[in-house]
C-alpha cells in the first residue's frame, strides 16, 4: 500500500469513484480541469492509493498553506470497501498528514448520513467537533445534509498506538 502523486491519467479513475451512487451522495464530482488545479496547486495535495501498483482510491488534501497549520483531508474514496480498508487509508492518511505534511491539527467532514465513514473516523481518533445543520447540498439527494466535523490535534496523533510503516511520497 502507497501513496503518490495524482496524475491526469488518474482523473478518470477519481471521477469514477465520485460519480459512482454508492460515493455521488456524499462526495463532490469535480472536472479534470479542477482536478489538474488540485494537482499543479502547492495549497493542495491530490494522491492516489495505490495496492499491488493498482489505484485503489483517491484522496485530496487542501489547506496546505494555512498558518495555523490546519490541514483539511477533503476528500477521499476507496475503489473498494469493508474489510478494514477504511480504516487503514484514514490511518495512513492521518499518519501522511502529520509526518509528511507536517500539520498540526487535521480536520475533514462527513455527511450526517454517512454512518461508515462517521465510525471509521471515530476509530481512527478523530474527535467530532460539531454539526452545521442542513448545511450541504446533495444533488442526487435533492435536499441538504447535516454536516459532521471531525478533528485530530499533533498531540492526539502522537499519542496513537504506532501503524505499519507506509510508503508516501515527499512532499
Amino acid at each position: 500500500m502507497s501513496l503518490r502523486p495524482a496524475l491526469p491519467e488518474d482523473f478518470a479513475f477519481i471521477r469514477s469513484l465520485a460519480q459512482r451512487p454508492d460515493y455521488g451522495i456524499y462526495i463532490t464530482d469535480e472536472d479534470e480541469g479542477r482536478l489538474a488545479f488540485y494537482a499543479s496547486d502547492p495549497r493542495h495535495r491530490l494522491l492516489i492509493w495505490e495496492q499491488n501498483g493498482a489505484r485503489a482510491g483517491f484522496a485530496l488534501f487542501a489547506e496546505l498553506d494555512d498558518p495555523s497549520g490546519a490541514v483539511e483531508l477533503r476528500r477521499l474514496a476507496l475503489d473498494v470497501a469493508g474489510g478494514g480498508r477504511g480504516l487503514g487509508f484514514v490511518r495512513a492518511l492521518t499518519d501522511y498528514a502529520f509526518s509528511v505534511l507536517g500539520a498540526k491539527r487535521v480536520w475533514l467532514d462527513a455527511s450526517s448520513e454517512n454512518g461508515r465513514a462517521q465510525k471509521i473516523y471515530a476509530r481512527a481518533g478523530y474527535t467530532l467537533e460539531g454539526r452545521l445543520r442542513e448545511h450541504w447540498w446533495r444533488p442526487m439527494l435533492g435536499r441538504s445534509v447535516d454536516l459532521m466535523l471531525y478533528g485530530m490535534l499533533r498531540a492526539e496523533w502522537e499519542a496513537l498506538p504506532s501503524p505499519a510503516p507506509l510508503a508516501a511520497p515527499e512532499p
